[in-house]
């Protein structure tokens, strides 16, 4: 990393301070604010908790079908254009849900945000830093999700206060505005335009001598299966973890700070990962995190929901998060190298936020339909899978 603010501030790394602050805003506006804010609608509209969450996992499969697109959008074009465009999508998304006061409105509505979460989320800003700087873009991605991690610490408490203050309506509308004032002018004037191949002949030489396998085959599949398998666990348990602790008798307001604790469990993860993991293949960090997750899992099941459960499973969850959002994008650069990986990242991500989608709505169903407690142990199923295709991912010889 350059070791002067001017070569931070001017350089290619100027592109992890944008994202960082864009990261933080976009996550925190679309998709950290369901948990809180579905409820709302749901009951103020006649629907039913499983159709407002459709809604949410509608978007995130729109999500899964635009990612390739935006992935290769991205390549082409640059993300001070695309990730510009799904800030603006994403204002413009939030502002109508406050009107969509039909069934048919509301979904159409989920379709536009679902276009603007591929266009602004992580997927995207990985496609850019690997845009920039190419097989170097790993140190870049970390970085940038140590920002990242704050999201959800950010969103609970403000979403809540903005909710007790100006109601849900005025707390999205206050989202539309900050995608609208800050992210998208951040994305269009201030995110690098450069590209490495252009401008970084060392790093493209970097990339020539890189030992890389084709982004197909088994590998590939594995590779996708263990990222698609993991989303299904933090989407479903973002959509329903903080309503499942409070039904075991946890206080609203305990439970929105035993969640704020994630955030800084993801961030604590990623920077030991910044600190010592450089040297350690991001496959090794992907097998850690799943297996963290599935120790965080059996502490629930062997001990039950308390406050100091919970606090605990936040933490172990976050950190496994963390680590997990990183390897999704330092794994296929070090597997299937940088070029194309944009459009890489699209495809992996399709898979990704299709199960991402589905998961919101299958917990959902499952709790009703069940219990919490049995859709606590589907997620710590999914989660298992992710461990086993990851354990089978064989590194180029």
């Amino acid at each position: 990393m350059p070791g002067t603010a001017r070569a931070l501030v001017r350089g290619p790394w100027r592109a992890v301070l944008v994202l960082g602050v864009t990261q933080i805003t976009a996550w925190g506006a679309i998709f950290y604010t369901p948990v809180l804010i579905m409820p709302l609608i749901a009951a103020e509209r006649g629907w039913s908790m499983s159709f407002a969450m459709g809604g949410f996992s509608l978007g995130l499969l729109t999500a899964g079908i635009a990612a390739r697109y935006v992935g290769g959008s991205i390549d082409r074009f640059g993300g001070h254009v695309t990730m510009t465009c799904g800030s603006l999508g994403g204002a413009l998304g939030l502002m109508l849900i406050t009107e969509a006061a039909t069934p048919a409105t509301y979904c159409a509505v989920w379709l536009l945000l679902g276009v603007s979460l591929a266009a602004s989320l992580y997927d995207a800003a990985f496609a850019s830093l690997g845009r920039i700087f190419g097989m170097a873009a790993r140190r870049p991605i970390t970085a940038l999700t140590l920002a990242g991690g704050f999201a959800s610490t950010v969103s609970w408490p403000v979403t809540h206060l903005l909710i007790e203050s100006i109601g849900w309506r005025g707390c999205y509308l206050v989202y539309a505005a900050v995608l609208a004032f800050i992210n998208a002018p951040l994305h269009a004037f201030l995110l690098p335009r450069m590209r490495v191949e252009a401008e970084a002949p060392a790093t493209a030489a970097l990339q020539k001598q890189a030992k890389v396998v084709p982004a197909k085959g088994l590998t590939f599949a594995l590779v996708a299966a263990a990222f698609a398998t993991y989303a299904f666990v933090p989407s479903g348990l973002s959509a329903h973890l903080l309503a499942i602790f409070e039904r075991h008798g946890i206080d609203a307001g305990t439970v929105v700070w035993i969640g704020a604790l994630f955030g800084p469990a993801q961030v604590l993860a990623r920077l030991i990962e910044f600190s010592f993991g450089r040297d350690v293949h991001p496959l090794w960090v992907a097998r850690f995190a799943y297996g963290a997750l599935l120790l965080a899992f059996l502490l629930l099941a062997l001990f039950g929901i308390s406050p100091l459960v919970a606090a605990i499973f936040a933490l172990m969850f976050g950190g496994a998060n963390g680590l997990t959002t990183i390897a999704r994008g330092a794994v296929p650069l070090a597997l299937f190298g940088a070029n194309g990986y944009g459009r890489l990242m699209g495809r992996l991500a399709a898979p990704f936020l299709v199960a991402q989608s589905a998961a919101p709505l299958v917990m959902a169903f499952v709790i009703e339909r069940f219990s919490d407690t049995a859709a606590l142990t589907l997620a710590a199923a999914f989660g298992t899978a992710a461990f086993i295709c990851a354990i089978l991912i064989r590194r180029p010889a």
